[in-house]
């Protein structure tokens, strides 16, 4: 196959293309191609978006707290009254 001075060659090469190989953009950079009013206006959107759906889980969550407290605080008032 290869001699070791090739495989050497070789390994030295692909370690030069891998160091100056440019990196990935990041998504800031592909945010730095818009205006700044349309990254805060979109970014307001979503942020608008996450805190509905925060609203709405902690709704259902005290709705269920309320029916769960509601149910447990009827058995005990009937265990009481029956024992």
């Amino acid at each position: 196959m290869l001699g070791a001075p090739a495989r050497t060659a070789l390994r030295e090469a692909v370690f030069l293309a891998l160091l100056s190989k440019p990196s990935a953009p990041t998504i800031l950079d592909s945010l730095a191609d818009y205006p700044r009013w349309v990254v805060v206006a979109c970014a307001t959107i979503v942020l608008a978006a996450a805190i509905w759906v925060v609203m709405k889980l902690l709704k259902w969550t005290l709705w269920l707290l309320l029916l769960s407290v509601v149910i447990i605080g009827l058995g005990t008032a009937a265990w009481l009254l029956f024992r």
